[in-house]
């Protein structure tokens, strides 16, 4: 937009049609200081998109145009000058304009995403203009200039970054570097394609580069002699999501360890799932709505074995590459070889007690099991069924005017779903398990945010038809409706009782029993494709379900997790194809993650001995030196209250007689 009394391409100090104009255009700072906040909004793809819809403005309504994209800034660097304090920078201030710039720590996973989205911008102008589309003209043409592509801070001779660089806010750019940069920019202008420079170092002074005699002209793809690479080769389909795992040091422990906190991938013996659909892997590999109820259990992310890890990506078959003799995993498809998978569709967390006492009962029958030697990995995964017909609950009144049943307000009674009982059959089939199995780890998943579902569309009859009926609570109710705000509310508390459940030291004085809570479904993402939509890929032909790629990252999704550290574990899913993301056990840490494992013990130094002096002891008084301290303060508040009551108990006598003379005064007519 233009503001009132500037000049625009209709002034008539322009010709509009033969004079020549050089725009520039450089974006993409604020969208990374607030991608963290909808990293949808934000992507990648739809920053591309827009930077197309603008560039295609251009094309299509200005004449004799030469128009510089300057390449987003690498802003990873800007956040040094708001972590040395001594600087005295505002970083408070600055961290309200650009939180997700500043705020993540480093080493962590939101700053390598930041790095990621940042190259990712990049990437998408170079893209842009790479695919030729706005060279169809001899009067048009788009130029990536990438100066700001790698960008080197200016520093003191202490090391410290220079902040005259900068403006007061330690994060703008002074005028000195807005110098600078119309230096780079010009000179990036002189420069060919494929010849041009791309880190900028505000320390180094820039030479202004004129016109050669040879080419005297702004460079151009054309003048350049260079030649678009062409959309990148199609990629062949994928034949299937398994993983590759490059660990070393996968043996087991030299002993069997009898610490929970020691156990290694190897160690782990057995392997059992209790849950709902999400477990049996219901419709994973359905093609219409006609196989849809299959259950590949084979194939679950939780507890199947179908073939190996390079073809099927599951728990089991990542850690039968540390324990050749695992057992307990599913094979092929409905119940006939289950093994210690227990979980049934439909089942809701009221159902799961049940599934432990089955599960314990096969465990002590089977077998293949040493009960009381073996260790072993149970993975609980319930609360979806319990979320999506919450709202159906028979126990749910809804009341107006007295009236049952005439408005859409509901509220609750004694509900079979409520968050008091879900929890409750948490903590007793968590109980069951402590009280009856030996040497188990057992992985909790929180619920995932149900909410991003809705956000699944397709014409498909299996989407249109089942989706709604699958999870009807969360997908009926409209935008910001009273029902939707409240089913959220308690998707939030059911996470929240769950991981306070588990975090509520319980189950931590045995020490071969261990309860740990993944978090990477508790701020759910939505995969997209590459137009910005959901990938539907994930889900299944009911577009609710998972399908087998959606069950391959829910499997690295829990191991990952298991890696990591209690407090630090990554506690959203990412859901992207590689087939290296799985991570292996460190050497400091080869075990999997428990509360107590994940806090460093504190060296206890044990008193220092002497030997007793010849000299006579002067006697110690027994009173200990704060004593009379708090003895003072005491007699102060002591005295203090005694004279507050006095005050206060002759005020209240002085507005006693008070108000019997106004009462007086009051009855007479």
């Amino acid at each position: 937009l233009l503001l009132p009394n500037s000049p625009s391409l209709s002034s008539q100090r322009i010709e509009f049609q033969s004079d020549w104009k050089v725009v520039t255009m450089f974006v993409g700072g604020n969208d990374l200081c607030d991608f963290c906040t909808d990293s949808v909004y934000f992507s990648a793809v739809n920053f591309k998109a827009r930077l197309q819809q603008a560039l295609d403005i251009l094309h299509k309504e200005v004449p004799r145009v030469f128009v510089n994209l300057v390449e987003p800034l690498y802003i990873i660097p800007l956040r040094k000058l708001h972590q040395d304090t001594s600087l005295g920078c505002p970083t408070s201030l600055v961290k309200l304009l650009c939180r997700c710039v500043l705020s993540p720590k480093e080493g962590s996973r939101e700053l390598q995403t930041l790095i990621d989205m940042n190259r990712a911008y990049q990437r998408a102008a170079w893209e842009l203009v790479d695919s030729g589309r706005y060279d169809t003209r001899d009067d048009f043409t788009v130029v990536l200039q990438p100066f700001f592509r790698q960008l080197e801070l200016p520093l003191l001779e202490d090391g410290r970054p220079d902040r005259a660089f900068f403006t007061p806010d330690c994060f703008h750019l002074s005028q000195r570097t807005h110098t600078i940069m119309a230096r780079a920019l010009w000179n990036n202008m002189l420069e060919p394609l494929g010849s041009k420079t791309s880190s900028q170092n505000f320390s180094t002074s820039v030479v202004l580069h004129c016109p050669s005699q040879t080419v005297p002209f702004l460079r151009t793809y054309q003048n350049s002699n260079y030649t678009y690479p062409g959309p990148p080769p199609t990629q062949p389909p994928i034949k299937n999501w398994g993983s590759d795992l490059a660990c070393t040091g996968l043996a087991p422990s030299d002993s069997v360890p009898i610490s929970v906190h020691r156990l290694r991938p190897g160690d782990v013996k057995v392997v059992a799932a209790l849950g709902d659909s999400l477990s049996v892997r219901f419709g994973a590999r359905a093609t219409s709505i006609l196989n849809l109820q299959t259950e590949w259990r084979g194939r679950s992310w939780s507890i199947g074995g179908d073939e190996s890890l390079e073809k099927v990506t599951t728990l089991p078959n990542i850690l039968r590459k540390f324990s050749s003799s695992l057992y307990g995993f599913s094979l092929g498809r409905g119940t006939a070889n289950s093994r210690f998978n227990m979980a049934v569709s439909g089942a809701k967390a009221a159902d799961i007690p049940q599934q432990v006492q089955k599960l314990i009962q096969a465990m002590k029958d089977s077998k293949e099991v040493d009960f009381q030697n073996d260790w072993k990995m149970v993975t609980l995964f319930i609360g979806g069924n319990d979320l999506c017909q919450y709202c159906l609950d028979r126990r749910v009144f809804q009341v107006y005017e007295g009236v049952p049943g005439c408005c859409s307000l509901c509220l609750p009674g004694q509900e079979t779903l409520s968050v008091q009982n879900y929890t409750r059959h948490l903590r007793d089939s968590l109980d069951l398990l402590y009280r009856e199995v030996p040497r188990v780890f057992v992985n909790v998943l929180e619920i995932l945010q149900i909410e991003g579902l809705r956000r699944i569309r397709s014409d498909t009859l299996g989407c249109s038809l089942l989706q709604r009926n699958s999870c009807p609570c969360f997908l009926i109710p409209g935008e910001n409706s009273l029902e939707l705000t409240e089913i959220k509310r308690i998707n939030q508390e059911y996470q929240d009782e769950t991981e306070r459940l588990v975090s509520g030291g319980r189950y931590d004085s045995r020490e071969d029993f261990a309860v740990v809570t993944q978090p990477f479904l508790k701020n759910s993402i939505i995969p997209l494709a590459a137009d910005g939509e959901p990938d539907l890929s994930f889900f299944s032909v009911d577009c609710f379900h998972f399908s087998e790629r959606g069950h391959a990252e829910m499997a690295i999704g829990l191991w990952n997790n298991m890696l990591e550290p209690v407090g630090r574990k990554q506690n959203f899913n990412n859901f992207t194809h590689d087939r290296n993301k799985i991570r292996c056990p460190s050497q400091d840490q080869p075990y999997f993650f428990t509360r107590i494992n994940s806090f460093p013990i504190q060296p206890t130094t044990p008193p220092a001995t002497s030997t007793p002096p010849t000299l006579p002891l002067q006697p110690v008084s027994t009173v200990p030196l704060w004593a009379p301290i708090v003895t003072a303060l005491g007699g102060l508040l002591i005295g203090w209250a005694a004279t507050w009551l006095l005050l206060s108990r002759r005020v209240r006598q002085r507005l006693g007689e008070k108000e019997k003379k106004l009462e007086m005064k009051g009855t007479s007519f």
